[in-house]
């Protein structure tokens, strides 16, 4: 079973990555520096830094779905 604390929802935009809103210090609607078609690599179990441009958080995405991004971090 997926660990819902260690997820985060995204959304695909125009070809962009946006979260709704920051887990780490709540900026809304920020454009995340990974493309959609990285998802693809990251599905296939292929691990992925991401750092928040708003904030510069650092999170490791280790899988993703249509919704939500898995993370090996709690941000809930």
């Amino acid at each position: 079973m997926i660990p819902f604390e260690r997820t985060w929802p995204y959304d695909i935009l125009m070809k962009d990555l946006y979260v709704p809103s920051c887990p780490f210090c709540g900026r809304d609607n920020v454009l995340l520096p990974m493309r959609p078609r990285e998802l693809a690599d990251v599905r296939s179990g292929k691990k992925r830094l991401l750092v928040f441009p708003c904030c510069n958080s650092r999170v490791t995405v280790i899988d993703a779905d249509q919704d939500y991004l898995l993370t090996d971090t709690k941000l809930r």
